[in-house]
């Protein structure tokens, strides 16, 4: 598979400039740039992510450290593996949710192992701004990378957690056709855990 050839109707990679995009109605995910350092790091530090995800607050200097090191990188192999036959293994994909009407960086969609889990425990997680809550951004965006991981990656079970009393996070999970597995404690906190098998 070439760069930039369309791996379906409304995906892309390209290796060669544009940066990897997944078209949804309202938004598109899109690889992380580092243009987006300002606005990861504002909503890392805004309350709700800081009390679903502790942790992810850190400073700007390591946020950037963490995307040009870390990040960038990985979502390139991980590329780099579907166009090489849809293996991606262990790596993970992090990917910007940015409004299609601003350009605006809103959250982020990322798909990775989730290691407390028993395999196969490839996770989608997500985070969205408290601007930007109630419009079915999250929504868009878990359902388009279901749907690219399924498609174009030897993937065929994923899973989702979210914190029991997290509801608006079930919701999503729920609305993106995830079924119920049980609840989990991790690092002293009780999740509800969510699978979701490809049947095609």
């Amino acid at each position: 598979m070439k760069a930039g050839v369309i791996l379906n109707s409304k995906t892309t990679i390209e290796f060669q400039g544009k940066p990897f995009t997944i078209e949804c109605e309202d938004i598109f995910l899109r690889e992380y740039l580092l243009e987006d350092l300002d606005a990861i790091c504002k909503i890392t530090h805004e309350p709700e992510i800081r009390h679903f995800l502790p942790g992810w607050d850190v400073s700007r200097e390591q946020r950037r450290e963490w995307l040009t090191d870390y990040e960038m990188p990985e979502n390139r192999r991980f590329l780099q593996a579907v166009q090489d036959g849809g293996d991606v293994g262990q790596l993970r994909l992090r990917l910007a949710i940015v409004l299609k009407e601003t350009g605006e960086c809103i959250g982020w969609c990322n798909t990775g192992p989730k290691e407390e889990l028993p395999p196969p425990n490839r996770e989608i997680m997500y985070g969205i701004s408290n601007r930007y809550y109630n419009k079915g951004y999250a929504t868009q965006a878990v359902r388009a990378l279901i749907r690219y991981l399924f498609r174009n990656t030897r993937e065929r079970e994923l899973n989702a957690i979210a914190v029991v009393h997290n509801h608006a996070s079930n919701k999503v999970i729920q609305k993106c056709g995830f079924s119920y597995i049980g609840e989990i404690e991790l690092e002293q906190e009780q999740y509800h855990h969510y699978k979701l098998c490809d049947e095609n």
